[in-house]
């Protein structure tokens, strides 16, 4: 397996008025960069070089770690407001004055709510595997041993293969290949997310999913960029039917699928995704 251009990207930092924010940056300047936030539990040595270096191909591509998590300093936060400050800051830290952003899972509810606070920040929204907020109608309920699993004092590798792929061979046999891409970064021994901060992230996910149902639908109409859904169809942390509702109810928004994918859908189909977002981007 080769060396990725995100395996040697330098270490950057910024200082903001509640943080020391670690970030990476790699690809072309010039453009709009694309700003990519996170999942819980996870570091920017997390991300899959992989997708990384296809994304930067055209794309001046920015990864970091939010307020108290992995890199950067500061008090982990509980609410997905407060993971919001946290990356409002970081742009403004960096003098950016419009971005893009790509957010998955958790990362993804945060980029909602940047654009929803910050308009005029944000051009357009890549949101995958993303919970709006609430309780979308129609959606299973959730289920006890995807909760046990994620909430476990240590996530093992095959924990994560069971929650970001589908338990077929060809499911599994791609959670072992984006496992085998990270190594190289997590081989460096760079810190983890903290207990406090990653409890802090689950209570954010729960916060989030009380919000009424009727304000997420205004939440969701309210925004104004262009918005990209990204779903895995066997997704069994974020059902698709998310996504979809979601989607038919934001003015300006594309719907992709994928039929034999999870919620890793972006690990599996690497290639494919970077492609679909950056037509999304460039559009």
């Amino acid at each position: 397996m080769g060396i990725y251009l995100a395996d040697t990207a330098e270490n950057l930092t910024v200082d903001a008025p509640s943080a020391t924010f670690t970030y990476r940056r790699i690809g072309p300047r010039g453009g709009i960069p694309l700003i990519l936030l996170n999942r819980v539990r996870a570091t920017i040595d997390w991300w899959d070089p992989q997708l990384l270096e296809y994304l930067a191909a055209e794309h001046d591509v920015i990864t970091f770690d939010d307020i108290g998590v992995g890199y950067t300093t500061g008090e982990p936060r509980d609410s997905a407001d407060g993971f919001v400050e946290g990356a409002i800051e970081f742009i403004e830290a960096l003098g950016l004055t419009e971005v893009d952003l790509l957010g998955w899972t958790l990362g993804g509810t945060v980029a909602q709510r940047v654009a929803l606070r910050r308009p005029d920040l944000v051009r357009k929204l890549v949101l995958a595997a993303c919970n709006p907020g609430g309780q979308t109608p129609g959606a299973p309920a959730p289920d006890e041993k995807v909760f046990a699993t994620m909430t476990k004092p240590e996530v093992t590798g095959e924990d994560l293969v069971y929650l970001f792929f589908p338990q077929t061979d060809t499911g599994r046999t791609a959670g072992h290949q984006y496992l085998a891409r990270i190594t190289t970064r997590l081989a460096n021994g760079g810190p983890g997310v903290s207990e406090a901060a990653g409890k802090g992230q689950i209570t954010a996910i729960g916060k989030h999913a009380s919000i009424p149902f009727e304000q997420v639908l205004t939440d969701l109409e309210t925004l104004d960029q262009p918005v990209l859904y990204a779903t895995g169809l066997r997704d069994i942390m974020t059902p698709a039917v998310v996504s979809y509702t979601a989607a038919e109810h934001t003015g300006n928004a594309t719907l992709l699928g994928y039929s034999d994918a999870g919620h890793g859908f972006l690990f599996q189909h690497a290639e494919t995704f970077a492609v679909q977002v950056a037509n999304f981007l460039d559009d």
